[in-house]
C-alpha cells in the first residue's frame, strides 16, 4: 500500500470521482481542490461511496494563491490536473471563461508544483479535441493538431505549456490525450448521457422524444472508470511523457443511440428528433484514437465495451428516474 498523497484539481467530476477511488483503493491520502460554484458538487463521490475519505481544499485553479496553498496543506507527491470547463458546446459562449480555466489555469497549476515542490509529478487531462479537423486516420502523440472549438484551443494551450515545464523546468509531467470516455457519473450535458437519460424517461413514460444534433458524427468512446488508471501509470513512469488514451475504435452517435434503446426493447427511429439547434459552429466529424505507446509503455488496456458501457449507463438512469 502506498503512502503518498495526491492533490485532485476537479476532484468533483467524473473522473476526479474515479481518480479518486482507485487512488484511496491504492493506499493514498487524496486531496481534492473545491471550487465552491454550484449547490450540490459531491454527488459523484457520494454515488461511489467515497465522500468522506477524500479531503477536500477550497480553491480554483484560477486562483494561483489557493492553489499554492492547497500544494502545502496536501504535501502532495502527485498532482492530477483534471479541473477544466469541459462542456465543448459551452465554449463557443464562453471562450474567454474557457481560456482561463482550461489555458492559463493548467500554466497556475504548474506554477504552485514549481514554487512548493519541484519534485511532485504532474498530469494534464488534454483531450481528443485537440485533434479537430483530423489530420491523419488515426490519431496518436505524433499527430498534428487542428482545434475545432474555442474549448479545443484552450486545452491545446494547456498541453504546450505542461510539455514546456517538463523540458524547462525538468518536472514529471504527463499529459493524458483521452479521448471520450464516458460513464453513470457523466454529466447530463453531454450526448452519451443526454441519450442515455433520455432512454430511460421514454422508457417509463416520463418523455416521448429524444433530441439530438449531428447523430452522425464518430467517436471513440471508452469507460472513464478504465481511462483513470492511465492517468495514474503515467505518474508511475521513470520520466513524464504524453500519451494517447483511447479504444482505437470508433462509432457513430446514431449507433450509441442504437444500443441504448435496443437495451430497453424500443427503436431509435420511433424517438429521435434531429434538432439543427444542437449542430455546433464547426463539427468534429470523425476521431479515432491509436493508444499503441500507451499499451506499449504502460500496459494499458481499456477493458469495456461499449456495448456493455451503454447498458451500465442505462441502466443507472432508470434506477436514478425510477
Amino acid at each position: 500500500m502506498s503512502n503518498k498523497n495526491a492533490l485532485i484539481t476537479g476532484v468533483t467530476g467524473q473522473d476526479g470521482a474515479y481518480l479518486s477511488k482507485l487512488l484511496l483503493e491504492k493506499g493514498y491520502g487524496v486531496h481534492g481542490i473545491l471550487a465552491r460554484r454550484s449547490t450540490d458538487t459531491l454527488w459523484r463521490l457520494r454515488e461511489l461511496g467515497i465522500e468522506r475519505d477524500v479531503h477536500l481544499i477550497d480553491g480554483d485553479i484560477t486562483d494561483l494563491s489557493s492553489l499554492i496553498r492547497a500544494m502545502e496543506a496536501s504535501k502532495a507527491d502527485e498532482v492530477y490536473n483534471l479541473g477544466a470547463q469541459s462542456f465543448v458546446g459551452s465554449s463557443w459562449q464562453q471562450p474567454l471563461v474557457t481560456a482561463q480555466v482550461d489555458g492559463v489555469g493548467v500554466i497556475n497549476v504548474l506554477e504552485a508544483l514549481r514554487v512548493v515542490n519541484k519534485d511532485a509529478r504532474f498530469y494534464q487531462a488534454s483531450t481528443s479535441e485537440m485533434f479537430g479537423l483530423i489530420q491523419a486516420e488515426h490519431q496518436s502523440e505524433t499527430t498534428p493538431f487542428y482545434p475545432r472549438s474555442p474549448y479545443g484551443v484552450a486545452k491545446l494551450m494547456g498541453h504546450w505549456a505542461t510539455v514546456n515545464y517538463r523540458e524547462s523546468f525538468g518536472i514529471h509531467a504527463s499529459s493524458g490525450i483521452l479521448f471520450n470516455h464516458e460513464s453513470p457519473l457523466r454529466g447530463i450535458e453531454f450526448v452519451t448521457r443526454k441519450v442515455t437519460d433520455g432512454v430511460a424517461r421514454i422508457k417509463l413514460g416520463l418523455a416521448k422524444e429524444l433530441r439530438l444534433g449531428n447523430i452522425d458524427a464518430r467517436r471513440d468512446w471508452g469507460f472513464a472508470g478504465d481511462y483513470v488508471e492511465a492517468m495514474w501509470l503515467m505518474t508511475q513512469q521513470p520520466t513524464g511523457g504524453d500519451y494517447v488514451v483511447a479504444t482505437g475504435t470508433t462509432t457513430t452517435v446514431r449507433e450509441m443511440c442504437r444500443l441504448a434503446f435496443e437495451h430497453v426493447g424500443l427503436t431509435t427511429e420511433d424517438h429521435v428528433v434531429i434538432d439543427p439547434k444542437f449542430y455546433r459552429p464547426a463539427e468534429v466529424d470523425v476521431l479515432l484514437g491509436d493508444p499503441s505507446k500507451a499499451k506499449q509503455v504502460l500496459g494499458w488496456e481499456p477493458k469495456t465495451d461499449l456495448k456493455t458501457l451503454v447498458a451500465m449507463m442505462v441502466d443507472a438512469d432508470l434506477r436514478r428516474l425510477a
